[in-house]
C-alpha cells in the first residue's frame, strides 16, 4: 500500500474499496438500465421519436467530464472528486426521477452524466492510488466483475422496472445507493497530495468539452451521424481537438499536461486503449444484428447468446487475477488481449455469411473471445497505466486512458456506422464491420506498448 494511505485503517480501506467499486457500477449500470427502459419512457412522456436524447445526454457529458474530473482530482483530491460526483450523481438521479417531460429529463441526464464520468475516474485514480502494484493486480477482477455485471445486469432490469414499478424506479434507487458510497468512501479515500498545486485549465475543459460532445453525438445517433449534421460535427471536433492540442501546449496548468505523452508507455498505453475502444466498444452495437443475420435467431434467443460476451469477459477476469500475479508484466497480457481482439472479431465477421448450425457455435465462440479480449485489455492497459503515470498528474493520466477508451468507442460506432451505410448488402456490410474493426486490432499491435516501456517493479 503506498505511504500516502499507510496510516488508513484496513477497515476504512476496504471500505473506500467497496464504495468506489459501487460508484462505478452504478454508473455503468445506470447506462445499460435505461437503454432497456426507453420504450416505456418514450411511451409515458409521449415523445417516442425524441428518446435518444435520453441515451446521447448522458453518454456526452459522461465523456467531456472525464478529462475535467482527473484535473481536479490532482488539484483537491481523490477523496473531494468522489464526494462531489457522488452528490452530482444523486442530484441528477433525482431529478430524472422527478422529469415531467422529456426535455427536463434529457437536462437530468446530462447532469447525471457529470457525476457518472467523476465516479469511473475517481475510482481508477483512487485505487492505483490507494494499493501497491500487486495488490492493484488482486483487485483488478473486481473492477472487470463491475463492468461485467452491468452489461449483463443492466437490460433484464430496465425490462423489469419498466414493465413493474416503472422507469423512474431506475433513478429512484441512485440516491439511497449514494448515501451509502459516501458513508463507506469518505474515510479511507486518499486525500489532497501534499504537493498538489496549480490552477485549472477552462479553455481546456470548454474545448474537450464541444470536441468529444461532437464525436460523443457522431457515435450516438443515427440520425447525426448519416444526415446533414454529419459534416459540421466532423469539423467542429477536428477544430476544437487541434486547438485543444494547440491550448496544452501553452497553458500553464493543461488538463492534459504534454509531458504525459513523453513517457513513451504512458503515450502507447493511451493510444491502444483507444484503437481498442474504436474496435471493441464501437462494434459492440453491431453484434447482434450479424448474428441474428448468420443464425437466424428472434430477438430474445440473440439477447440471450450475448451472455457468451460477458462470460469470457468474466472468465479472462478469474484468470488473469490468479496468473497475473506470478506473471506480472502487463505488457504480454496487453497483447495477448489485442490478438485474442483480432480472433474473436474475425469469428465474428464470418457469422453474417455462414448460416446453418455452425453460425451459432461460430458467433458464440467470437463473442467469448471478444469479451475475453475487451476483459483482458481493460485490466492489463489500466495497470500499466497506473505503472507509468507520473505521481504529480496521476488523475490527469488516468483521466486520459478513460477518455481515449470513450471517445474511441464513439468514433467506432460512428465509422463502422457510416461502413455499414456504403456496403449495398447489409448481410455483406455487417461482416465488413466486424472485419474493419478486427483490422483495427491488428494495426494496434504494433502501436502497443513493449517491455522497455514498463517501469521495473
Amino acid at each position: 500500500m503506498h505511504a500516502s494511505v499507510g496510516a488508513v485503517p484496513r477497515r476504512a480501506t476496504e471500505a473506500a474499496f467497496a464504495a468506489l467499486l459501487l460508484g462505478m457500477l452504478m454508473a455503468q449500470l445506470d447506462g445499460n438500465i435505461v437503454v432497456a427502459a426507453l420504450p416505456a419512457v418514450g411511451a409515458d412522456l409521449r415523445d417516442p421519436d425524441a428518446i435518444a436524447g435520453v441515451t446521447a445526454a448522458y453518454l456526452l457529458t459522461v465523456t467531456a467530464a472525464t478529462p475535467v474530473h482527473g484535473r481536479l482530482g490532482d488539484l483537491f483530491g481523490r477523496r473531494a472528486a468522489f464526494a462531489a460526483s457522488v452528490l452530482v450523481f444523486a442530484v441528477g438521479s433525482a431529478l430524472c426521477a422527478l422529469a415531467p417531460s422529456l426535455g427536463a429529463l434529457v437536462a437530468a441526464r446530462a447532469l447525471q452524466g457529470v457525476g457518472g464520468g467523476g465516479l469511473v475516474v475517481s475510482a481508477v485514480t483512487a485505487l492505483g492510488e490507494m494499493f501497491d502494484r500487486a495488490e492493484r493486480v488482486r483487485r483488478q477482477v473486481w473492477v472487470t466483475a463491475a463492468f461485467g455485471v452491468s452489461a449483463l445486469a443492466g437490460p433484464p432490469v430496465g425490462a423489469l422496472l419498466a414493465a413493474g414499478p416503472g422507469w423512474r424506479w431506475a433513478f429512484v434507487i441512485n440516491p439511497p445507493l449514494c448515501a451509502l458510497a459516501l458513508a463507506l468512501g469518505l474515510r479511507g479515500l486518499p486525500g489532497r497530495r501534499a504537493d498538489a498545486a496549480g490552477g485549472f485549465d477552462v479553455a481546456g475543459a470548454v474545448l474537450v468539452v464541444l470536441g468529444g460532445g461532437c464525436v460523443v453525438l457522431l457515435g450516438s445517433s443515427e440520425a447525426l451521424a448519416t444526415g446533414p449534421a454529419a459534416v459540421p460535427l466532423v469539423v467542429g471536433a477536428l477544430l476544437a481537438g487541434a486547438l485543444f492540442a494547440r491550448r496544452q501546449r501553452r497553458a500553464p496548468a493543461p488538463l492534459f499536461p504534454p509531458a504525459l505523452l513523453a513517457a513513451p508507455g504512458l503515450a502507447r498505453t493511451i493510444a491502444v486503449t483507444g484503437l481498442g475502444g474504436v474496435a471493441l466498444f464501437g462494434s459492440f452495437t453491431f453484434v447482434p444484428a450479424a448474428v441474428a443475420a448468420g443464425t437466424g435467431l428472434d430477438t430474445g434467443a440473440v439477447g440471450a447468446s450475448l451472455v457468451a460476451l460477458t462470460g469470457g469477459q468474466l472468465v479472462i477476469g478469474l484468470v488473469f487475477a490468479a496468473l497475473a500475479r506470478r506473471w506480472s508484466r502487463m505488457v504480454p497480457w496487453g497483447r495477448l488481449g489485442l490478438a485474442t481482439g483480432v480472433a474473436g472479431l474475425a469469428a465474428l465477421a464470418v457469422v453474417p455469411r455462414t448460416g446453418g448450425p455452425a453460425a451459432l457455435a461460430v458467433a458464440l465462440a467470437g463473442m467469448a473471445l471478444t469479451g475475453a479480449a475487451l476483459g483482458l485489455c481493460l485490466q492489463a492497459y489500466t495497470l500499466l497505466g497506473q505503472a507509468c503515470a507520473p505521481p504529480e498528474a496521476f488523475g490527469a493520466a488516468m483521466a486520459a486512458l478513460t477518455f481515449a477508451r470513450q471517445l474511441g468507442g464513439a468514433i467506432g460506432a460512428a465509422a463502422l456506422g457510416w461502413l455499414l451505410l456504403a456496403v449495398p448488402d447489409r448481410t455483406t456490410g455487417l461482416a465488413a464491420v466486424l472485419a474493419a474493426a478486427a483490422l483495427v486490432l491488428v494495426v494496434a499491435l504494433p502501436l502497443a506498448p513493449r517491455r522497455a516501456d514498463e517501469p521495473a517493479h
